[in-house]
Protein backbone atom coordinates (compact mmCIF):
# COMPACT_ATOMS: atom_id res chain seq x y z
CA UNK A 1 0.00 0.00 0.00
CA UNK A 2 1.45 3.76 -0.69
CA UNK A 3 1.34 5.04 2.31
CA UNK A 4 2.99 8.85 1.31
CA UNK A 5 2.39 11.00 -1.64
CA UNK A 6 4.81 13.21 -3.34
CA UNK A 7 3.59 16.82 -2.86
CA UNK A 8 3.86 17.32 -6.39
CA UNK A 9 2.09 17.17 -9.81
CA UNK A 10 4.92 15.06 -11.61
CA UNK A 11 5.61 12.17 -8.93
CA UNK A 12 2.36 12.04 -7.85
CA UNK A 13 3.20 8.72 -6.01
CA UNK A 14 5.96 7.84 -4.28
CA UNK A 15 8.87 5.12 -5.28
CA UNK A 16 6.24 3.84 -7.79
CA UNK A 17 7.68 5.51 -11.15
CA UNK A 18 5.52 3.34 -12.98
CA UNK A 19 2.27 4.61 -11.75
CA UNK A 20 3.02 8.13 -11.62
CA UNK A 21 4.37 8.34 -15.36
CA UNK A 22 1.41 6.46 -16.18
CA UNK A 23 -1.03 9.40 -14.55
CA UNK A 24 0.79 11.70 -16.06
CA UNK A 25 0.22 10.88 -19.25
CA UNK A 26 -3.49 11.21 -18.70
CA UNK A 27 -3.01 14.51 -16.78
CA UNK A 28 -1.42 15.65 -19.94
CA UNK A 29 -4.37 14.94 -21.93
CA UNK A 30 -6.46 16.68 -19.82
CA UNK A 31 -6.91 20.23 -22.17
CA UNK A 32 -8.27 18.35 -24.63
CA UNK A 33 -11.19 17.10 -22.91
CA UNK A 34 -10.84 13.65 -22.65
CA UNK A 35 -9.69 12.73 -18.91
CA UNK A 36 -11.19 15.41 -16.14
CA UNK A 37 -9.38 16.58 -13.16
CA UNK A 38 -12.43 15.82 -10.89
CA UNK A 39 -12.06 11.67 -12.79
CA UNK A 40 -8.14 11.72 -11.70
CA UNK A 41 -8.73 13.02 -8.00
CA UNK A 42 -10.99 9.97 -6.90
CA UNK A 43 -9.41 7.24 -9.39
CA UNK A 44 -5.37 8.79 -7.22
CA UNK A 45 -7.63 8.88 -3.72
CA UNK A 46 -8.25 4.94 -4.77
CA UNK A 47 -5.16 4.18 -5.78
CA UNK A 48 -3.45 5.44 -2.66
CA UNK A 49 -5.26 3.41 -0.35
CA UNK A 50 -4.98 0.40 -2.71
CA UNK A 51 -2.15 -2.34 -2.71
CA UNK A 52 0.06 -1.92 -6.21
CA UNK A 53 -1.04 -4.29 -8.06
CA UNK A 54 -2.00 -4.12 -12.17
CA UNK A 55 -5.18 -5.91 -11.12
CA UNK A 56 -6.23 -2.92 -8.57
CA UNK A 57 -4.58 -0.62 -11.26
CA UNK A 58 -7.01 -1.73 -14.38
CA UNK A 59 -10.24 -2.28 -11.61
CA UNK A 60 -10.29 1.19 -10.43
CA UNK A 61 -9.44 3.05 -13.62
CA UNK A 62 -12.09 0.52 -15.28
CA UNK A 63 -14.88 1.71 -12.86
CA UNK A 64 -14.66 5.17 -13.45
CA UNK A 65 -14.33 4.44 -17.46
CA UNK A 66 -17.68 2.46 -16.33
CA UNK A 67 -19.01 5.65 -15.08
CA UNK A 68 -18.25 8.27 -17.92
CA UNK A 69 -19.99 5.34 -20.11
CA UNK A 70 -23.09 5.45 -18.38
CA UNK A 71 -23.00 9.25 -18.27
CA UNK A 72 -22.22 8.97 -22.85
CA UNK A 73 -25.38 6.80 -22.81
CA UNK A 74 -27.64 8.62 -20.85
CA UNK A 75 -26.84 11.77 -22.63
CA UNK A 76 -27.40 9.91 -25.90
CA UNK A 77 -30.65 8.74 -25.10
CA UNK A 78 -31.10 13.03 -24.64
CA UNK A 79 -29.89 13.69 -27.52
CA UNK A 80 -26.94 15.43 -25.87
CA UNK A 81 -24.71 14.66 -28.87
CA UNK A 82 -21.78 16.64 -27.70
CA UNK A 83 -22.10 15.92 -24.24
CA UNK A 84 -21.91 12.49 -25.25
CA UNK A 85 -19.23 12.85 -26.88
CA UNK A 86 -17.16 14.17 -24.19
CA UNK A 87 -17.77 10.86 -21.81
CA UNK A 88 -17.74 8.36 -24.83
CA UNK A 89 -14.09 9.68 -24.59
CA UNK A 90 -13.30 9.94 -20.89
CA UNK A 91 -14.48 6.68 -20.69
CA UNK A 92 -12.07 5.30 -23.68
CA UNK A 93 -9.24 6.83 -21.81
CA UNK A 94 -9.79 5.35 -18.56
CA UNK A 95 -10.50 1.71 -20.14
CA UNK A 96 -6.98 2.33 -22.33
CA UNK A 97 -5.54 3.71 -19.25
CA UNK A 98 -6.21 0.95 -17.43
CA UNK A 99 -5.58 -1.96 -19.90
CA UNK A 100 -1.56 -0.69 -19.51
CA UNK A 101 -0.17 -3.11 -17.21
CA UNK A 102 -2.53 -6.40 -18.23
CA UNK A 103 -0.22 -8.59 -20.16
CA UNK A 104 -1.13 -9.49 -23.35
CA UNK A 105 -4.06 -12.10 -23.61
CA UNK A 106 -8.09 -12.16 -23.60
CA UNK A 107 -8.79 -9.23 -20.85
CA UNK A 108 -6.20 -6.87 -22.23
CA UNK A 109 -7.65 -7.67 -26.00
CA UNK A 110 -11.32 -7.23 -23.95
CA UNK A 111 -10.36 -3.76 -22.31
CA UNK A 112 -8.46 -2.96 -25.81
CA UNK A 113 -11.94 -3.28 -27.81
CA UNK A 114 -13.66 -1.31 -25.29
CA UNK A 115 -11.18 1.46 -25.06
CA UNK A 116 -11.34 1.92 -28.91
CA UNK A 117 -15.35 1.21 -29.31
CA UNK A 118 -15.42 4.61 -26.80
CA UNK A 119 -12.38 6.64 -28.38
CA UNK A 120 -14.20 6.16 -31.66
CA UNK A 121 -17.89 6.90 -30.55
CA UNK A 122 -16.76 10.28 -28.94
CA UNK A 123 -14.58 11.43 -31.82
CA UNK A 124 -17.48 11.09 -34.54
CA UNK A 125 -19.83 12.66 -31.78
CA UNK A 126 -17.54 15.42 -31.01
CA UNK A 127 -15.08 15.81 -34.48
CA UNK A 128 -17.07 14.32 -37.13
CA UNK A 129 -14.85 16.05 -39.61
CA UNK A 130 -12.69 13.52 -38.62
CA UNK A 131 -12.22 10.87 -41.07
CA UNK A 132 -11.75 7.43 -40.32
CA UNK A 133 -9.18 5.89 -42.48
CA UNK A 134 -7.53 2.31 -43.36
CA UNK A 135 -3.71 2.23 -45.06
CA UNK A 136 -3.53 -1.15 -46.43
CA UNK A 137 -0.82 -2.99 -45.11
CA UNK A 138 0.72 -6.16 -46.09
CA UNK A 139 -2.24 -8.83 -45.73
CA UNK A 140 -4.29 -6.55 -43.29
CA UNK A 141 -4.39 -2.72 -42.91
CA UNK A 142 -3.50 0.10 -40.10
CA UNK A 143 -6.15 2.15 -38.75
CA UNK A 144 -5.97 6.19 -38.99
CA UNK A 145 -7.38 9.33 -38.73
CA UNK A 146 -7.61 12.27 -41.11
CA UNK A 147 -8.62 15.49 -39.62
CA UNK A 148 -8.68 17.97 -42.16
CA UNK A 149 -7.57 21.28 -42.26
CA UNK A 150 -10.05 24.06 -41.36
CA UNK A 151 -10.06 27.60 -43.08
CA UNK A 152 -6.78 26.69 -45.40
CA UNK A 153 -7.00 26.67 -49.28
CA UNK A 154 -6.90 23.40 -50.89
CA UNK A 155 -4.55 21.38 -51.27
CA UNK A 156 -3.27 21.94 -47.95
CA UNK A 157 0.09 21.28 -46.09
CA UNK A 158 -0.19 17.66 -44.35
CA UNK A 159 1.15 16.29 -40.92
CA UNK A 160 1.47 12.82 -41.04
CA UNK A 161 1.70 11.35 -36.43
CA UNK A 162 2.88 8.42 -35.32
CA UNK A 163 2.83 7.78 -31.80
CA UNK A 164 5.27 5.45 -29.27
CA UNK A 165 4.63 2.42 -27.30
CA UNK A 166 1.48 3.52 -25.44
CA UNK A 167 0.10 5.85 -26.86
CA UNK A 168 -2.58 5.81 -29.67
CA UNK A 169 -3.69 7.82 -32.89
CA UNK A 170 -6.95 8.96 -30.54
CA UNK A 171 -4.99 10.56 -28.53
CA UNK A 172 -2.37 12.00 -31.57
CA UNK A 173 -5.09 13.36 -33.23
CA UNK A 174 -6.83 15.48 -29.45
CA UNK A 175 -3.25 16.61 -28.48
CA UNK A 176 -1.59 17.36 -31.78
CA UNK A 177 -4.45 17.25 -35.02
CA UNK A 178 -6.70 19.84 -33.10
CA UNK A 179 -4.09 22.48 -32.85
CA UNK A 180 -2.37 21.79 -36.19
CA UNK A 181 -5.83 21.39 -38.45
CA UNK A 182 -6.64 24.78 -36.90
CA UNK A 183 -3.37 26.13 -38.00
CA UNK A 184 -4.44 25.19 -41.63
CA UNK A 185 -2.80 21.42 -41.37
CA UNK A 186 -4.55 18.63 -42.54
CA UNK A 187 -3.81 15.78 -39.75
CA UNK A 188 -3.42 11.79 -40.73
CA UNK A 189 -2.51 10.05 -36.98
CA UNK A 190 -1.77 6.08 -38.01
CA UNK A 191 -1.66 3.50 -35.60
CA UNK A 192 1.40 2.06 -37.20
CA UNK A 193 3.01 -1.52 -36.61
CA UNK A 194 3.31 -1.84 -33.10
CA UNK A 195 1.03 0.70 -32.01
CA UNK A 196 -2.51 1.57 -30.51
CA UNK A 197 -5.35 -0.69 -32.39
CA UNK A 198 -2.64 -2.04 -34.81
CA UNK A 199 -0.97 -3.99 -31.81
CA UNK A 200 -3.58 -4.52 -29.54
CA UNK A 201 -6.88 -5.25 -31.99
CA UNK A 202 -4.49 -6.80 -35.32
CA UNK A 203 -1.64 -8.37 -33.39
CA UNK A 204 0.41 -6.14 -35.98
CA UNK A 205 3.89 -5.99 -34.19
CA UNK A 206 6.24 -2.96 -34.57
CA UNK A 207 8.98 -3.00 -37.13
CA UNK A 208 12.46 -1.03 -37.41
CA UNK A 209 12.69 0.12 -40.74
CA UNK A 210 9.63 1.96 -40.21
CA UNK A 211 10.35 4.09 -43.49
CA UNK A 212 8.28 1.69 -45.53
CA UNK A 213 5.03 2.47 -43.32
CA UNK A 214 6.01 6.28 -43.83
CA UNK A 215 6.28 5.54 -47.54
CA UNK A 216 2.92 4.17 -47.42
CA UNK A 217 1.41 7.20 -45.14
CA UNK A 218 3.31 9.25 -48.00
CA UNK A 219 1.90 7.31 -50.84
CA UNK A 220 -1.40 7.61 -48.97
CA UNK A 221 -2.02 11.11 -48.54
CA UNK A 222 -0.04 12.66 -51.93
CA UNK A 223 -2.65 11.15 -54.29
CA UNK A 224 -6.00 13.07 -51.99
CA UNK A 225 -6.95 15.74 -53.69
CA UNK A 226 -7.01 18.32 -50.46
CA UNK A 227 -2.97 17.58 -49.64
CA UNK A 228 -0.52 19.35 -50.84
CA UNK A 229 2.34 16.66 -51.47
CA UNK A 230 5.16 19.24 -51.90
CA UNK A 231 4.55 20.28 -47.88
CA UNK A 232 3.76 16.74 -45.48
CA UNK A 233 5.87 16.51 -42.26
CA UNK A 234 5.99 13.41 -40.56
CA UNK A 235 5.87 13.89 -36.66
CA UNK A 236 6.90 11.08 -33.92
CA UNK A 237 6.55 11.62 -30.61
CA UNK A 238 8.12 9.43 -27.37
CA UNK A 239 9.19 6.22 -28.92
CA UNK A 240 7.78 7.79 -32.09
CA UNK A 241 10.72 9.54 -32.11
CA UNK A 242 12.66 6.98 -33.76
CA UNK A 243 9.82 6.42 -36.02
CA UNK A 244 10.20 9.61 -37.43
CA UNK A 245 14.08 9.73 -37.54
CA UNK A 246 14.21 7.06 -39.43
CA UNK A 247 11.49 7.88 -41.93
CA UNK A 248 13.20 11.32 -42.20
CA UNK A 249 16.13 9.61 -43.06
CA UNK A 250 14.82 7.56 -45.57
CA UNK A 251 11.84 8.52 -47.17
CA UNK A 252 13.16 11.71 -48.82
CA UNK A 253 9.77 12.46 -49.85
CA UNK A 254 8.59 13.67 -46.79
CA UNK A 255 9.49 18.02 -46.86
CA UNK A 256 9.95 18.33 -43.19
CA UNK A 257 10.39 16.16 -40.02
CA UNK A 258 10.25 16.32 -36.03
CA UNK A 259 10.73 14.04 -33.21
CA UNK A 260 9.10 15.20 -30.28
CA UNK A 261 11.49 13.34 -28.11
CA UNK A 262 14.40 12.09 -29.74
CA UNK A 263 14.87 8.27 -30.09
CA UNK A 264 17.27 6.05 -28.15
CA UNK A 265 20.55 6.34 -29.10
CA UNK A 266 21.37 2.69 -28.32
CA UNK A 267 17.96 0.92 -27.60
CA UNK A 268 19.72 -2.25 -27.01
CA UNK A 269 21.82 -0.89 -24.12
CA UNK A 270 18.51 0.82 -22.87
CA UNK A 271 16.36 -2.11 -22.60
CA UNK A 272 18.91 -4.43 -21.08
CA UNK A 273 19.31 -2.05 -18.18
CA UNK A 274 15.22 -2.12 -18.31
CA UNK A 275 15.00 -5.47 -17.84
CA UNK A 276 17.57 -5.52 -14.91
CA UNK A 277 15.57 -3.02 -13.09
CA UNK A 278 11.72 -4.64 -13.99
CA UNK A 279 13.71 -7.81 -12.18
CA UNK A 280 14.88 -5.80 -9.19
CA UNK A 281 11.76 -3.20 -8.78
CA UNK A 282 9.33 -3.03 -11.66
CA UNK A 283 7.99 -0.26 -10.30
CA UNK A 284 11.06 2.23 -10.91
CA UNK A 285 10.43 1.88 -15.03
CA UNK A 286 8.17 3.22 -16.86
CA UNK A 287 7.07 0.28 -18.94
CA UNK A 288 5.68 -3.23 -17.83
CA UNK A 289 8.37 -5.97 -17.92
CA UNK A 290 6.43 -7.65 -21.14
CA UNK A 291 6.27 -4.23 -22.91
CA UNK A 292 9.22 -4.06 -25.59
CA UNK A 293 8.66 -7.91 -26.11
CA UNK A 294 5.36 -7.38 -26.91
CA UNK A 295 5.76 -4.73 -29.06
CA UNK A 296 7.92 -6.05 -31.52
CA UNK A 297 6.55 -9.70 -31.51
CA UNK A 298 9.47 -12.02 -29.80
CA UNK A 299 8.49 -15.00 -27.49
CA UNK A 300 11.37 -14.63 -25.01
CA UNK A 301 13.27 -11.32 -23.74
CA UNK A 302 16.49 -12.37 -25.14
CA UNK A 303 14.86 -12.16 -28.79
CA UNK A 304 13.55 -8.88 -28.09
CA UNK A 305 16.84 -7.43 -26.63
CA UNK A 306 18.52 -9.16 -30.22
CA UNK A 307 15.86 -7.14 -32.02
CA UNK A 308 16.34 -3.77 -30.21
CA UNK A 309 19.94 -3.32 -31.82
CA UNK A 310 18.13 -2.16 -34.75
CA UNK A 311 16.01 0.44 -33.36
CA UNK A 312 18.98 2.95 -32.55
CA UNK A 313 19.48 6.77 -33.61
CA UNK A 314 22.58 5.75 -33.76
CA UNK A 315 22.23 4.00 -36.77
CA UNK A 316 20.46 6.27 -39.06
CA UNK A 317 21.09 9.76 -37.68
CA UNK A 318 23.92 10.80 -40.27
CA UNK A 319 21.15 10.08 -43.13
CA UNK A 320 18.70 12.81 -42.18
CA UNK A 321 19.29 15.25 -44.97
CA UNK A 322 15.34 17.10 -44.78
CA UNK A 323 14.61 20.07 -42.56
CA UNK A 324 14.59 18.44 -38.55
CA UNK A 325 13.46 19.61 -35.46
CA UNK A 326 14.13 17.60 -31.93
CA UNK A 327 12.60 18.51 -29.01
CA UNK A 328 13.06 17.33 -25.46
CA UNK A 329 12.31 17.80 -21.76
CA UNK A 330 15.48 18.48 -19.89
CA UNK A 331 13.81 16.55 -16.93
CA UNK A 332 13.21 13.17 -19.52
CA UNK A 333 13.27 10.06 -17.19
CA UNK A 334 12.55 7.54 -19.50
CA UNK A 335 15.21 9.08 -22.50
CA UNK A 336 17.35 11.12 -21.15
CA UNK A 337 17.97 14.54 -22.52
CA UNK A 338 21.70 13.39 -23.60
CA UNK A 339 20.05 11.23 -26.09
CA UNK A 340 18.33 14.75 -27.91
CA UNK A 341 21.71 16.23 -28.17
CA UNK A 342 23.44 13.11 -29.73
CA UNK A 343 21.03 13.20 -32.33
CA UNK A 344 21.11 16.72 -33.20
CA UNK A 345 25.33 16.38 -33.31
CA UNK A 346 24.69 13.70 -35.71
CA UNK A 347 22.66 15.33 -38.32
CA UNK A 348 25.17 16.51 -41.03
CA UNK A 349 25.72 20.14 -40.64
CA UNK A 350 24.41 21.09 -44.45
CA UNK A 351 20.87 19.98 -43.07
CA UNK A 352 18.26 22.69 -41.59
CA UNK A 353 18.22 21.28 -38.14
CA UNK A 354 16.88 22.66 -34.53
CA UNK A 355 17.20 21.44 -31.24
CA UNK A 356 14.61 22.67 -28.70
CA UNK A 357 15.45 21.79 -24.95
CA UNK A 358 12.51 22.45 -22.81
CA UNK A 359 13.30 23.65 -19.28
CA UNK A 360 10.83 23.57 -15.93
CA UNK A 361 10.73 27.09 -16.54
CA UNK A 362 9.71 26.65 -20.31
CA UNK A 363 7.14 23.85 -19.28
CA UNK A 364 7.11 20.26 -21.28
CA UNK A 365 10.35 19.14 -19.81
CA UNK A 366 9.10 16.18 -18.93
CA UNK A 367 9.09 12.76 -20.85
CA UNK A 368 7.24 13.65 -24.39
CA UNK A 369 6.32 16.84 -23.22
CA UNK A 370 2.86 15.01 -21.34
CA UNK A 371 3.28 17.75 -18.41
CA UNK A 372 2.29 20.42 -21.28
CA UNK A 373 1.37 18.98 -24.30
CA UNK A 374 0.58 22.43 -26.03
CA UNK A 375 3.51 23.99 -25.28
CA UNK A 376 5.25 21.22 -26.98
CA UNK A 377 2.93 20.88 -30.07
CA UNK A 378 2.50 24.42 -30.46
CA UNK A 379 6.74 25.01 -30.96
CA UNK A 380 6.74 22.15 -33.77
CA UNK A 381 3.71 23.63 -35.07
CA UNK A 382 5.39 26.89 -35.43
CA UNK A 383 8.67 25.89 -36.42
CA UNK A 384 6.69 23.60 -39.02
CA UNK A 385 5.33 27.16 -40.05
CA UNK A 386 8.68 28.62 -41.02
CA UNK A 387 10.19 25.82 -42.92
CA UNK A 388 6.82 25.37 -45.18
CA UNK A 389 6.85 29.00 -45.99
CA UNK A 390 9.53 28.57 -48.08
CA UNK A 391 8.52 26.04 -50.35
CA UNK A 392 5.89 26.95 -52.91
Amino acid sequence: MITNKINNWVDHFSDNFQWSNAMLVCKGMVPFGCVSMNDLTRISDKLLQSEITKENWKDIWCNEANLNFEKAKLAEEENKTQTSGLYYLRAGNYFYTGERFIPPGEEKLKLGKKAFNCFHIGLKKKYPAIEFIELPYENSSLPGLFYPAKNSSKPAPTVIIFNGMDNCKEMSILFAGIELSNRGYNVLAIDGPGQGESLRLRGINARHDYEAVGTLAYDWAKDRSDVNERKVAIIGYSFGGYYASRIAAFEKRFAAGIALTAGHWNLHKFQREMLAKAIKDGKSIAQSNFQFQWVVGSKTSEDALEKSKKFSIENIADKIEIPFLITHGENDKIIPVINAKKLYDAIPQSTVKKLKIFTAMDGACEHAHVDDRQVGINYAADWLTSIFSSID
